[in-house]
């Protein structure tokens, strides 16, 4: 089981992340560590030069006025004075034999008959190693006029003893180090992952309940899991809205279906009694055949909102001419419009071309031109209107007829809904959504403006080229 757990817990974004930080953390401790120790290293080297230098600088100087007897005179002096011990001096002569050798007590460690037997006899820099190779000597060489060689040391012991403490230091503090990295990864992974967590909660408790109330806290952070955040509270409230709305629709089709259905069921149980003429029972049965028609035309229509609104709904796209085609539906309406004595004008050109679906935009006119003249009163007007753009076609269908309540606008493309100018009049209340849903499918729009007592205008916006692969 424990095997099992760390699988699982190896797999984990966090345990990964955690892994990240705490090797980044780690990882820049050991590259601030090297850089300081480098420069450390570096500066001390530097300051030990620059001491040999000056120390060799004084005894040529010395040996340029006074000879070896100054340089003798001045060990003297220095020891006498109590100063420590600290430089090596070697004096030799023009075949680099020793005549002077200042060597300090600590420094017997080191073989000098390697500077006789020629290393270091040139102007420069040598460095020699102690026998247990723990320390070294670094010596700055230089020929005085008489070719004889002047030679000048300084023991690295308490350098590297400083840079040994300073590793040690480092070292001891390691597992503090990876202790303090996995700490800070943790901490930086749990801020990190917050969102991630609050989501995963919030996605449980709607997987748990069903309902989609539950809404991701805002962090207000501003970076992408704030966003995310954001989007995802977006995205559960057009679900919400969405499953509302389907809960609606489905309300508003079983209110629908329930009084067709019981019409049929009464005219079925009526013809079925017998006790009437043959005549009764054709007409019953007639009933029964309309009523059947209407609920198989709410249906079909809800189906073809449905794949509009999905992106599903296949269109047989063709170069259509739009004129010829509204004056179709006009001709169609013309009957109708007359027994209300209502007067349909129509501006547009002869000839305009678009491309889309002839019967899908045949049904999305005659819709519209339908609820002009069924809600325009007896003696009203209707205008059509179709104005040629650049990239686009304009067209207008203005009534004279009692207009649409500010509050009601937004609603009037739902499914089923109807307002209180409609329910007087006979209709399934799809009209309007089958029109947007139409219009959307070939990437166009439709707008409606409308007071009470003014009338309505309903614009509609095609595109007048429409390929497959945009669809």
């Amino acid at each position: 089981m424990s095997f099992g757990f760390l699988e699982r817990l190896r797999k984990t974004i966090g345990f990964r992340l955690t892994l990240w930080y705490a090797a980044i953390f780690i990882l820049s401790s050991l590259a601030l560590f090297i850089l300081a120790y480098l420069f450390l290293a570096s500066s001390l080297r530097q300051k030990d030069h620059e001491l040999i230098l000056s120390k060799l600088k004084e005894f040529e100087v010395q040996y340029r006025t006074g000879g070896l007897k100054a340089i003798r005179r001045e060990v003297k002096l220095e020891q006498d004075a109590g100063k420590p011990n600290t430089f090596f001096i070697r004096l030799a002569d023009s075949a680099n034999r020793t005549i002077f050798l200042n060597l300090p007590d600590q420094w017997a460690d080191f073989d000098l008959k390697s500077l006789e037997n020629g290393a270091g006899s040139r102007q420069g820099w040598t460095r020699l190693k102690s026998k247990d190779d723990e320390n070294g000597l670094e010596i700055a060489t230089t020929q005085l006029a008489n070719s004889t060689i002047l030679q000048v040391g300084k023991n690295t012991e308490s350098r590297e003893d400083l840079l040994e403490n300073f590793r040690g230091i480092f070292f001891g503090g390691i597992m503090v180090i990876i202790v303090l990295g996995f700490s800070v990864g943790q901490f930086l992974t749990r801020r990190a992952l917050r969102p991630i967590r609050k989501l995963i909660f919030t996605v449980r408790t709607i997987a748990d309940t069903g309902k989609v109330a539950a809404r991701m806290p805002d962090i207000h952070t501003g970076d992408e899991l704030d966003e995310l955040s954001g989007l995802v509270n977006l995205m559960l409230a057009r679900i919400e809205t969405l499953i509302n709305g389907m809960k609606e629709t489905l309300d508003n089709v079983a209110h629908d279906l329930r009084t067709p259905m019981t019409r049929l069921r009464g005219m079925a149980e009526m013809a079925l009694a017998g006790a009437g003429p043959l005549e009764a029972c054709r007409e019953a049965l007639a009933d029964c055949l309309e009523e059947s028609e209407r609920v198989m035309a709410m249906l079909n229509t809800l189906m073809d909102i449905s794949e509009a609104e999905t992106g599903t709904m296949t269109l047989k796209l063709e170069q259509v001419n739009l004129p010829e085609l509204l004056t179709s539906v006009i001709e169609l309406y013309r009957y109708v419009a007359e027994d209300k004595r209502i007067e349909v004008q129509a501006a547009y050109p002869l000839e305009l071309q678009l491309t889309g679906d002839r019967e899908r935009l045949r049904q999305t006119l005659a819709n519209l031109l339908d609820n002009a003249i069924k809600y325009t009163p007896d003696g009203g007007q209707v205008a059509i209107e179709v104005l040629d753009q650049p990239q686009q076609v304009l067209i207008r269908i203005k009534d004279s007829g009692p207009g649409i309540a500010l509050a009601e606008i937004p609603r009037i493309w739902d499914r089923l809904y109807r307002g209180d100018q409609s329910r007087s009049q006979r209709g399934l209340g799809l009209g309007l959504s089958l029109v947007k849903a139409i219009i959307i499918a070939h990437h166009g729009q439709v707008e409606v403006a409308s007071q009470p007592g003014t009338g309505s205008v309903f614009t509609v916006f095609l595109p007048k080229q429409l390929s497959i692969t945009s669809l």
